[in-house]
């Protein structure tokens, strides 16, 4: 620890958080008793804004100089990084989003250690939209390309006696994208089994 600058105030938590953690704890027991989902079929996701070139507002300079310069102050350019986990702690490929209407807006294919990503499976991507943030479309792709095809091959591993009836949990937070009435719907058609699970608001 360390003394630092403020930089955010910090997000209130709910009055009654204790209360609202406690149900979504017991919320989410319930469906994995219910379902019987082992660990391998419950995963995590999060997006996370990740600037090219993090700067910093402070620095070490000569004492006494009134214009301290910093690499990296000005710099805005970042994309949206999807990591996603399971409960039984196996890391998925991650999702990658950049800002652009084609795939000349992601990193070269020669870029160092593309092709080893591409292997792993990580979904690289242009946003389509003047941001970086992930979309609706960028998010069925993340399901129907990462997330659905793990569980499905996790069956398959575990020996799941009826894989076509067993279910999944996705755990997500509450954003406007995750909570529309036009992705869950497509969840609920799409993939039926997949349980999409809320971590509560504020709470995170």
């Amino acid at each position: 620890w360390s003394f630092q600058a403020v930089t955010k105030a910090t997000q209130k938590l709910p009055a009654n958080v204790e209360d609202i953690l406690e149900e979504a704890f017991l919320r989410e027991a319930y469906v994995i008793r219910n379902y019987v989902i082992p660990a391998e079929l419950r995963v995590n996701t999060d997006q996370t804004q990740t600037v090219y070139q993090q700067g910093n507002k402070a620095t070490w300079n000569k004492r006494g100089e009134k214009q301290v310069g910093s690499i990296g102050k000005d710099e805005k350019r970042a994309f949206t990084l999807v990591p996603l986990i399971s409960a039984s702690g196996e890391l998925l490929p991650f999702q990658a989003i950049f800002q652009g209407s084609t795939d000349a807006s992601c990193p070269s294919k020669s870029s160092p250690f593309y092709q080893e990503a591409k292997e792993l499976g990580f979904c690289i991507e242009p946003s389509k939209t003047k941001t970086y943030w992930s979309t609706m479309e960028t998010m069925k792709s993340l399901v129907n390309d990462i997330i659905s095809p793990y569980f499905e091959r996790k069956k398959r591993e575990l020996n799941i006696e009826n894989p076509g009836e067993q279910r999944s949990i996705w755990k997500i937070d509450c954003w406007s994208v995750h909570k529309s009435k036009e992705f869950l719907s497509w969840m609920k058609t799409t993939h039926p089994n997949i349980i999409v699970i809320f971590v509560p608001g504020n709470c995170t």
